[in-house]
This record gives structure tokens, C-alpha cells and sequence, in this order.
């Protein structure tokens, strides 16, 4: 049983206009702290300035460290001034039903409903039947830094991205009657032209009929959002802001990675052959579509590289993802980086593509680009039943859910 509950206060924003100006990426969508800076300049009322304090700054060469006391300082009192702006509504025990359309599949939304998940319910060791899977290692620094932003705004703004199965698709259908039978609370548009509407469930009788049907699924899944769900769990709180999204209206996009060894080997291709096959694909930027199916940029070609059997057990849902290959047999095999967190990979979601990526080796910045195919949702959600993790930087969610439209107030 999987369970949500209602936001006992919550900041919503008024209107869509509002929505505009307030609405913010998440904080690990950027490359760079300067990409930041360079969103607060053109959108300095964006929450950004709360969750990325150390960002909000009037110029780059300010930008300080991340989790600083002046940076939390600075988020304390813009989130005290959000509390006070004329964008935003305080309200009481409400859920919300959260629709995503991205221009690439107009016809095909991705719909969820928002309110409070319990941290009760993460599986852990020490609870080894909770029913919210994560499947991702949580970095204990970063979750803390997150931990640290929420206690001293008394802010939860971080949404965490849950999916649900939904086998019979009742949820999803009850969730797009909801959307139709009214017109949105608010709507916007993020960076990407995806279109965010957001109704705000306040009628307690259709509270309780969505939570019902919510509390049929047995288990629901960590999209995005581990650290998130783990600074909820860290401070003790009982719960965490989310979306319970089913399943079958997500997407996963690529997660490329650049690299740069301390040496270029002799003989690469033969190195290359010991556990992948290797085909010549040319100078076109190339982005794989099938699993196992990998890309390998030199500087001069793109090469096409698919896992040779016995690099990965197919009983492994973990193993078989190819971000897990890769970093296995490439990076620790042939280059003899064997931790995934070493500086020299620079991982990069989806919001940057292969051409991008081949710019960046051409530039000099890096050595190689590797590009991935995306993860299947069956992929994913075989790693969590499996009580696995997934790959470090393996899924990108797209569309992502947008930061700022919905913030649950923790006083």
C-alpha cells in the first residue's frame, strides 16, 4: 500500500502569470552553478534564489559555495519574502492533480497526483517492506546539504518524482476525468516548452477518492528525487513533497557522459574489442535508441560499441543497464577508472544532446564522448523489484516536474 497525504499548509502560486514568474528547473538539471546565475538574471523571482542560494548573487564572479551559512541566510529571507508576495495563495490541507505535455508527444500527457508521501514508507534495510523503492545511492553530503536548506527555510521545495504501476489504469483515468472536468488552478511553461497545469483538490470527498485509489498500488518507485526523500528521512520529518505519476505516462531520455583519463590508451580499438563489439559509425553525432547499443566519440569518428556476451548476467537487472557496462568494462577495464564518481566522468542529461557532446571533445575540454541509449521503464522498475540500484546517473526523466509551483510550508 502506497499512501498520500494531504499538504497540512501549502504555498500554490495565485495565477499563471505567477506561475511564470516563481516556476524554476530543479536544482541537479544544471551543468554549471553559472547556467543558474544565468536563469536568476533573466528570471530573478524564480525560487531558484531559495534553492539555489549560493546562485543568487548580482554577479558570477560572486556565486559562492554551495550550503555556505551565507547562502542559507540568504535563502531563510527570500523565503520569508515568498511567504509575503501577492503570487502566492496559502492553503490548507489540499492535493493536487499535476499534468506534464511535452511538445514531443502532444497527444500523450504525463499525469500525476501531488501532496505529501510518508517517509515511513521508504524501503531501507532497517525496513525492509517499505513501499516506496529507491534504487539509487545516496551521496550523504548532498542529501545533508538539502536536509540543511529545508530546516532553515522551513520549506519543502523539492518535488520528488514517484511511479506507480497502475496495472489497471484506474488511476490514471480518475486523474485525467479530474483534469477534464475543470479548467486548470494555474499553468506554465518551462524552459524546454513543456506545459505544466496544475489543479489545486480541495473538496475533501475527491481528496479521499484519489487517495483511495492510490492506495491500491503496492509499491511506487523513486524517479527522481532520492536525495530529496532522504533529507526528509535525515531530519526526521514524516514526510516528503511528491508526484505519484503512473508509470506508463513517463519517459526516460539519455544520461551521456564525457570523459577525461589521465592517458589515452595505445591501442584503444583493441582494448575496445575485449568486451565490445566495435563498428566504424562515421562523423555524425550519434545517439543510440536500443539497448546495448552504446557511442563511442574519439575526437575524429563515433564508433558503435555493443556489450559482447558474458560482460553483464542478464539475472541482474542492474548489470544489464548499460550505463553499468560501461562504466565497468570502459571506464574501469580500459581507462582504469573504476569509481563512478571520479572528476574525470562529467555526466549529461538529456537537456544537452550528441552534437553537444561532440563540441565538447572537439573543443579540447574532453578526451571522448560516450552517449547511452535510454533506460526502459521495464528496466527500471526490474532493478527496484529486484532491490538493486541502479547505475549512478543511468535515468533522466523527461519531462521534468517543475520546481516552485507547489510548496509544502513545514511550520
Amino acid at each position: 500500500m502506497v499512501t498520500v497525504d494531504p499538504i497540512a499548509q501549502a504555498l500554490v502560486a495565485a495565477d499563471s502569470a505567477a506561475a511564470d514568474a516563481l516556476g524554476a528547473p530543479n536544482y541537479d538539471e544544471f551543468q554549471s552553478d553559472l547556467e543558474v546565475w544565468e536563469l536568476l538574471q533573466r528570471r530573478p523571482a524564480s525560487v531558484l534564489r531559495i534553492s539555489m542560494p549560493h546562485c543568487a548573487v548580482p554577479r558570477a564572479a560572486d556565486i559562492g559555495e554551495d550550503g555556505s551559512p551565507e547562502s542559507v541566510r540568504r535563502a531563510t529571507e527570500s523565503m520569508a519574502g515568498l511567504r509575503q508576495d501577492p503570487r502566492v495563495r496559502c492553503k490548507a490541507g489540499i492535493l493536487w492533480v499535476y499534468e506534464i505535455t511535452s511538445p514531443e508527444r502532444p497527444g500523450r500527457p504525463q499525469i500525476g497526483l501531488g501532496g505529501m508521501a510518508r517517509t515511513a514508507e521508504i524501503r531501507t534495510p532497517q525496513n525492509p517492506q517499505g513501499t516506496i523503492i529507491r534504487n539509487e545511492g545516496i551521496r550523504e553530503s548532498k542529501a545533508r546539504g538539502r536536509a540543511k536548506l529545508t530546516a532553515a527555510t522551513r520549506a519543502d521545495l523539492g518535488t520528488v518524482n514517484l511511479a506507480v504501476d497502475d496495472a489497471s489504469g484506474e488511476f490514471e483515468a480518475a486523474l485525467a476525468a479530474h483534469a477534464r472536468s475543470a479548467a486548470p488552478s494555474f499553468e506554465t511553461a518551462d524552459e524546454d516548452g513543456n506545459r505544466h497545469r496544475v489543479w489545486v483538490v480541495e473538496e475533501r470527498p475527491e481528496i479521499e477518492r484519489l487517495r483511495a485509489l492510490l492506495a491500491r498500488e503496492p509499491q511506487a518507485y523513486v524517479a527522481d528525487g532520492n536525495h530529496r526523500s532522504a533529507a526528509a528521512a535525515m531530519l526526521g520529518y514524516a514526510h516528503f513533497l511528491t508526484v505519484f505519476f503512473p508509470a506508463r505516462t513517463m519517459t526516460i531520455a539519455p544520461y551521456n557522459r564525457l570523459l577525461n583519463p589521465a592517458a589515452r590508451p595505445a591501442a584503444l580499438p583493441e582494448a575496445l574489442r575485449a568486451s565490445f563489439e566495435v563498428q566504424r559509425h562515421g562523423s555524425e553525432a550519434f545517439q543510440p535508441a536500443a539497448t546495448h547499443d552504446i557511442g563511442f566519440y574519439d575526437g575524429a569518428l563515433w564508433w558503435r560499441l555493443r556489450p559482447r556476451p558474458g560482460t553483464y548476467d542478464p539475472a541482474d537487472a542492474a548489470q544489464e543497464i548499460d550505463a553499468d557496462i560501461v562504466q565497468r568494462k570502459l571506464f574501469a577495464d580500459v581507462f582504469g577508472i573504476t569509481d563512478a564518481r571520479d572528476e574525470r566522468i562529467a555526466y549529461v542529461g538529456a537537456n544537452r544532446d550528441a552534437q553537444w557532446l561532440q563540441a565538447e571533445v572537439d573543443s579540447g575540454r574532453f578526451a571522448y564522448a560516450i552517449t547511452l541509449p535510454p533506460v526502459t521503464m521495464e528496466q527500471f522498475i526490474r532493478v527496484c523489484l529486484q532491490d538493486r540500484l541502479m547505475p549512478p546517473k543511468s535515468t533522466w526523466f523527461v519531462p521534468k516536474v517543475r520546481t516552485g509551483l507547489v510548496i509544502a510550508l513545514l511550520d
